[in-house]
């Protein structure tokens, strides 16, 4: 049960917003912010107050359950039923409305994917799940722009670095990283057996300038010459970088532009993120060293998908759901069906911790 204090702060919340949205008083600065505060808490409202007065509505109802008229007692058995069910509605999503916000979740993403092991055919899987993801944010309407590829023979890709952005794109992809398994016939195989391989995925919230603060005195920068694409189009000049952050060790790499400014710009935004997304993480450690959740942990070893194509099945190990829809799934159709599914679980387990 959510104490009434809890409830009564958000209606109280949300009437102050009210006014101070309405009176046109507001600094400018201050504006944007309490406009999305009053709009979360629009969302939630509503069943704010049906649970501050379902005690006194309950209340109501069985004294009519009691009447002598029995068109009456029978009315009022039914929508005490209702009322009692939609209460517990009420209190599950007033519940996650309280649940800590993580801030990288209304970000954009960077995604990185990597061929693992399995040879060609993990370059080839890689290229297919970049395809993947490519096709899911065309249907949601993302904007995916490639910062970074590397091509491997017969298509495939070494790696590919991309940044992705929408409305919460983060909150939807943090619980992709991880290894993905593909298990299938390649091309090449005469006796039809099947083969294993894998391909890395790593989710980082896209870090803004504000979110990070690099100093130049914390950067090694290293120019070369770009090999270019397959060995094609060698650049006659050191456009290529390779930026060191030196407190981290952090590293990136970046030549696919011909002008070394622009592929110190790229290499920059990738640094930032991975700088956000390793303070993110030693901050979680610090809070919980042995907090291991099955859920967004991001740790790139870590199994978390099966792609059977024989069987035509995509598994998620982490909630132990498996879809036999996989050639729709690698058409962006399903994918929110596996996303929901998590998000869910990841709710469930911080809904357990509040009771």
């Amino acid at each position: 049960m959510i104490p009434s204090k809890k409830i009564e702060e958000i209606i109280l919340k949300h009437k102050t917003l009210e006014g101070e949205l309405s009176s046109g008083s507001i600094d400018k600065k201050l504006f944007a912010a309490k406009s999305k505060e009053y709009s979360d808490l629009n969302e939630i409202i509503d069943q704010a107050k049906n649970y501050l007065n379902f005690e006194k509505n309950k209340r109501d109802l069985e004294k009519l359950i009691n009447d002598s008229d029995k068109e009456i007692k029978e009315m009022a058995q039914l929508e005490l039923e209702q009322l009692i069910k939609n209460n517990d509605l009420n209190e599950k999503k007033i519940k996650l409305f309280l649940l800590p916000k993580d801030d990288a979740d209304s970000k954009n993403a960077i995604i990185e994917i990597r061929a693992g092991t399995g040879g060609l055919e993990a370059s080839l899987f890689a290229s297919d799940l970049f395809k993947m993801y490519e096709k899911v944010s065309q249907k949601k309407k993302w904007n995916l722009e490639i910062i970074s590829i590397s091509k491997s023979e017969a298509g495939g890709l070494k790696e590919v670095i991309a940044n992705i952005k929408g409305k919460n794109i983060y909150s939807l992809l943090k619980y992709e990283s991880g290894v993905h398994r593909v298990q299938r016939v390649p091309d090449t195989e005469t006796q039809g057996r099947v083969h294993t391989s894998a391909a890395t995925v790593a989710v980082l919230p896209e870090a803004e300038e504000v979110d990070v603060k690099i100093e130049e005195k914390d950067l090694r920068i290293d120019v070369f010459r770009s090999s270019g694409p397959g060995g094609q189009s060698v650049n006659t000049t050191d456009s290529a970088v390779r930026i060191t952050h030196i407190p981290t060790g952090i590293v990136v790499s970046q030549q696919d532009e011909k002008s070394q400014i622009r592929n110190r710009e790229k290499g920059l935004k990738i640094l930032r993120s991975r700088i956000f997304e390793w303070e993110r993480q030693k901050i979680d450690e610090a809070r919980s060293k042995d907090r291991r959740s099955k859920i967004g942990t991001g740790d790139r070893s870590e199994r978390i998908r099966t792609y059977n194509f024989p069987q035509g099945r995509v598994t998620d190990h982490r909630i132990n759901l498996t879809l036999h829809k996989l050639e729709e799934f690698m058409q962006g159709e399903i994918f929110e069906e596996i996303i929901e599914s998590l998000t869910l679980q990841a709710q469930e387990e911080e809904l357990s911790k509040l009771n």
